[in-house]
Parts: structure tokens; sequence; C-alpha cells
């Protein structure tokens, strides 16, 4: 029978201290000297960071040795700040009111309320039969005269797996219609000469470069004329090449194919033979975003954020028909499974993607 372990911020002291231990997972509390409280969850391969009262965000995820991570500028996570003051994590919640960058008459944070969310409620689900973890919190946002709903995030691990299960579903609580978008940033640290492999065709039309440069960028030497190449030829990033212009950013949007299952795949094979993985449901979320940044402070990769929009904001998502309108009671849910794949696995998964893509 599931135990079920309801947190509280009585769990959570300035040391670690074990939560449980159960079917193949040992579970502890602790909190980052900034004051936040995290969640260290490890099975028999490795282990995630939960910050289960901060966006749900998945702070680290470490497997057979290797962290997955991002790497950034930021060692811990911070409380009370925007988006690009706290910005490390491997996996965020982005939305569900907008998303992407503010444009001009746009009013809403960076990526929306999510990502930092204070969620109100938290447990976790040990399955023994199952051989699973699931790390879940449940966050209620309300503006009066605008929005009320409650998200609900699942963060599954299993007991002898590299990959996650990761899930999130919106009620609009309200009686009238909400917009809603959304996006999941899931942030892989790439590896020089690492190989590219996605289920889309891979031309200008099917790969689309962002070409605007957000605000809160600044673009390095080159970085223009880098954006029209890639534009033309989007094949060229396929191999991240040490000498690749990812600096501070590139953006694009990525027509994805699902294959018979409707998942639709994105992979990053290592060197080693081995690779970093995603996949997800176009039905569920029908744009892909692909966001590389390769700089001395940031080195990062999302092979492929599942999105309801494209990421200039607000206004300009809505004017284009990039959302949901979720009918008042109404439910949305979107679920997605990333970690890291074996060379056997990789190989199975890039012969599947080539099947889809003929």
């Amino acid at each position: 029978m599931p135990v079920r372990i309801d947190l509280a911020s009585v769990h959570f002291g300035e040391k670690e201290r074990p939560l449980a231990e159960a079917a193949g997972f040992t579970l502890s509390t602790f909190r980052y000297d900034s004051g936040i409280a995290a969640l260290r969850v490890r099975n028999r391969r490795g282990e995630i960071i939960v910050l289960p009262f901060k966006g749900h965000q998945i702070w680290r995820c470490i497997f057979d040795g290797r962290d997955l991570t991002m790497k950034s500028m930021f060692e811990e996570p911070v409380p009370d700040v925007p988006y690009l003051e706290t910005y490390g994590a491997f996996f965020i919640h982005c939305g569900a009111t907008a998303i992407g960058a503010p444009g001009p008459t746009d009013r809403h944070p960076l990526h929306g309320e999510l990502p930092n969310a204070p969620f109100q409620k938290g447990w976790v689900v040990i399955d023994e039969e199952k051989g699973t973890c699931a790390i879940v919190g449940t966050y209620e946002y309300t503006v009066a005269f605008s929005y009320h709903y409650l998200a609900t995030s699942t963060h599954v691990m299993g007991a002898n797996s590299t990959m996650l299960d990761i899930s999130l579903s919106v009620e609009n609580l309200k009686k009238t219609p909400m917009d809603l978008m959304y996006l999941a940033h899931a942030n892989f640290r790439p590896v020089d000469n690492g190989e590219l492999f996605y289920s889309a065709p891979a031309n200008k039309t099917s790969v689309r470069v962002r070409k605007s440069i957000p605000a809160h960028i600044t673009p390095a030497p080159g970085y223009k004329d880098f954006l029209e190449e890639l534009a033309e030829k989007p094949a060229l990033h396929h191999v991240l090449r040490p000498d690749l212009k990812f600096d501070p950013e590139v953006a694009m949007t990525i027509d994805m194919k699902a294959g018979k299952d409707g998942f639709a795949h994105a992979l990053l094979r290592r060197p080693d033979g081995t690779s970093d993985y995603m996949r997800y449901r176009p039905e569920q979320c029908s744009q892909c975003i692909r966001w590389i940044c390769r700089t001395p402070d940031q080195d990062a990769i999302g092979m492929a954020f599942p999105s309801t929009s494209e990421v200039e904001g607000y206004t300009a998502e809505k004017k284009k028909g990039l959302y949901v309108s979720l009918a008042g009671g109404a439910t949305w849910r979107v679920d997605m499974h990333l970690g890291t794949l074996g060379k056997a696995e990789t190989n199975h998964v890039i012969k599947e993607i080539a099947a889809i893509t003929g």
C-alpha cells in the first residue's frame, strides 16, 4: 500500500535530516544557507533535489555520478527575487498566465508567476509495489477580477531509473474562462561535440530561429550574423561545436512530430554514446522551444521545451492565438519524461526518431 508523507516547514532545518527510507529510496530534508527548504530524494542510480515550496523546482538532478543540471552562476537558490536573480535549476514550470519576455505593453514577470511561486502544500507518496516515489505540490493563485487556478506539480522517480516523469495540471477554479500559457524549462548541461537528434524535419520551415533580442540580454560580437546563418541552415547546430556562438543564447521554435505512441522526442548524444533525453505529447503542448546558452559563466541546453506558446510575451502570443482558453472549472495537463539514457537505449531512441522523420 502506498505511503504518503505530508511536508511541513518543521521538517526542514538547517542541518540535513532523514525523512524516510523505503522501496529503494532515501529521503532527507534541509535548508540552503539562503533559508530555502529542499528535499533530497535518492534512488539506486542518483538523486534529485526538489524545492517543494519554491516553484516546485528540481534544483539539481544527478544520475550515475553525472550532474545533468545546467552550469549557472548560482550555487543555491535565492529567496524573494525575480526569475533571473535565482536562475540555475534543472527543471522549472513557467506560466501559467503568461510566458516569455514581457513585451512593451505587458506587465507580467519574465516567464510568469510559476517559476518561483510559493507552493502552499507538498507531500511525498512512496509506492513499494510500483517502485516509485512521487513528489507532489500544489499552488493556488488568485487575483481578484482576473485569475483563480490550482496548479498541481508531480515529479515521479523510479527506484532503479535515470528518468523522471514530470506533470503539471492547472484547474481553472473560476466559472469563466482563463487564458493559459505554459512552458517546461528543462535545463540540461551540454557537452562539446554532443549531437542533437529530434523528431522534426531539419529545415528552416520547421526550425525557426528567434531573431528578436530580448531586453535582458546583451549580444556578443557576431551574434546577429550567427542567427541569420542558423536561420538559413538549422542543421549547423546539430553538433555542439565549441566554436558555435550561443552567446548569450539562441532560441528557436521547432515543429515536432509525434510517433505512433503520441510522443515527440529530443535527444543529445554525448561523445561516449550515452545521452540526455526528453519526450512529451504535442497534443498537450502545440509548440516546442529549443534554448541554448554557452558562455564562460552559463552552459545550458533546453532540447525541447513543451509549450503552449512562443516566447514573445503575453500580448504577442495572444495575438498569434498561441494560448489555451481554459473553460471555467476545466483542467489542463501536460506530461513529460526526461533524464539520461545508456548507449543501447540511446541507439533505440535515435532509430525511433529516424522512423518518425523518415
